[in-house]
């Protein structure tokens, strides 16, 4: 049964002005449609901008523990249709049930700890070295932010940005992906129904490059939070500097699980398989390289080929699959594109290879869990992100190649490392080239509580989650308070 979703703009339900509409299907069965959605225009961005605009006032002037309250009322609402967004958000974007189930459970924890920074926006009090001056810092909402969105976390990251900007007494205008029109949705109704102000969230769906230009060069917007590709976010953060605007992009990753010749290397392959398999390889903390030491290959290599046959590809919706499709057209075929790379690049396929053919995947965009062994670090497979179920196997003779060969690439989001030696754990720590390190675990995952980012090419402006999110969403304001009056000579330097 499909839906039809509208704009949210000023406190109303709308369609886009012009009347257009755009049609999102089910990734493992086109020809189901799930929603109709508005296909924005120029005129809905302006309207949508205004609105936040007018919003700010009152929002910034709104006592900061009475905005978190929000967030918290939202948490409670949200708790009660998490089954509902979890099936909403497999139908449309393809992921598994468990794995909706798993990040409706994230978003949850991110509004409860992003509530609770509405009673801790403390800035701090600085001796002066001028006498009878009281010196301290605050913290100011920036106005207008843009919240740009992709489809492979469509409730968690949208939750992540929108919850820290309102808690911080920013106004939102919020353009999530076309692809999971409906999980957008539900989070506003929730948000609204928890009492956001006329004005304060706005949504508005809409092609993803015009609608992101629009903000972006909108002159009362003052930032742009961006999650999705390079190629995007690259072009985004250049034209956001042209009117000096605060930018925030968390973009693509190539990410390394190393295993050395003293790891438990059976735990390691699970951890490789979890993570460059789950969510289909659609995430930018998927496990793509493992890269691993060569007297330990062979038998990694049976684990973790092992692992991937094991899962179970189909719909969603079915609680038996363990892998869903790719989110669409685009991307399937972009993942085959890779696949046929890596044959001319002369990789060897352990696993997969095709297009999955079977009569009850042929109406879905399926590839299966594919394993390339005899990678190079120079191929294209070991250094573009391919954002599917791919996972390139690299051997290394030592340490320190391990070490080149995992921070030889334009990325640096996360990485992880399978070892006993704490020496060599330690010295990984110091050494690798990413934002975000796991030992002994896969690189997949993040909490609430602690920051989310990465170096190099995959991020710029500054870390999501954690404390560290509130900073991109406020401004600094330093004072300087002479309780006396008196006249003197005061440091003018």
């Amino acid at each position: 049964m499909s839906e039809t979703v509208l704009n949210y703009i000023g406190g109303e339900w709308s369609r886009a002005q012009s009347g257009a509409t755009a049609e999102r299907r089910n990734p493992a069965c086109t020809d189901e449609l799930v929603a109709t959605f508005p296909r924005s225009g120029r005129e809905d961005v302006e309207k949508a901008v205004r609105a936040a605009r007018e919003a700010f006032e009152g929002w910034r002037r709104t006592p900061a523990p009475r905005r978190g309250d929000i967030l918290f009322r939202a948490l409670r609402l949200f708790e009660l249709r998490k089954e509902e967004v979890a099936r909403a958000m497999t139908r449309e974007e393809g992921k598994t049930l468990r794995e909706s189930r798993g990040e409706v459970q994230k978003s949850l924890n991110v509004l409860e700890f992003v509530a609770g920074e509405a009673r801790r926006l403390n800035g701090e009090t600085v001796p002066s070295e001028m006498p009878s001056t009281f010196c301290y810092t605050v913290r100011e909402p920036l106005g207008v932010v843009a919240v740009i969105t992709p489809w492979n976390f469509p409730v968690a990251i949208p939750a992540w940005k929108i919850a820290p900007a309102l808690v911080a007494g920013n106004t939102v205008v919020f353009k999530p992906a076309s692809a999971t029109p409906v999980t957008a949705r539900i989070l506003v109704e929730v948000l609204v129904e928890a009492g956001v102000p006329r004005g304060v969230l706005n949504l508005v769906y809409g092609d993803g490059g015009s609608i992101g230009s629009m903000l972006v060069d909108h002159p009362d917007v003052r930032a742009v939070s961006f999650t999705g590709s390079n190629e995007v976010g690259s072009k985004l953060h250049a034209d956001a500097a042209k009117t000096h605007k605060k930018v925030l992009c968390e973009m693509g990753g190539k990410n390394p699980l190393v295993v050395l010749e003293d790891a438990d290397v059976e735990l390691a392959a699970v951890a490789a398989a979890q993570g460059a398999f789950g969510s289909t390889g659609q995430r930018c903390t998927a496990t793509s390289r493992a890269i691993v030491a060569r007297s330990r290959l062979e038998e990694f290599l049976r684990y973790v080929e092992r692992e991937a046959r094991a899962i179970v590809v189909g719909d969603g919706m079915k609680e038996s699959t363990t892998m869903g499709p790719c989110v669409d057209e685009r991307q399937h075929r972009t993942v085959l594109e890779y696949l046929a790379i890596a044959r001319d690049e002369g990789a060897r396929f352990v696993t997969g290879g095709d297009r999955l053919s079977a009569s009850a995947l042929q109406m879905g965009y399926f590839v299966p869990p594919t394993i390339l062994a005899d990678v190079k670090p120079s191929m294209r497979v070991a250094q573009e992100e391919i954002f599917g179920p791919v996972l390139s196997v690299i051997a290394v003779d030592s340490f320190e190649e391990a070490i080149e060969v995992s921070n030889d690439v334009r990325y640096g989001l996360a990485a992880s490392i399978y070892t006993e030696d704490v020496e060599r754990v330690m010295r990984f720590i110091d050494r690798i080239e990413v934002g975000i390190v796991h030992i002994n675990s896969p690189t997949v995952g993040g909490e609430a509580q602690l920051p989310f980012g990465g170096m190099k090419a995959t991020g710029v402006g500054g870390r999501e989650m954690g404390r560290t999110a509130i900073e991109f969403f406020t401004e600094w304001k330093t004072v300087y308070v002479d309780y006396t009056g008196s006249k003197r000579e005061t440091n003018i330097y």
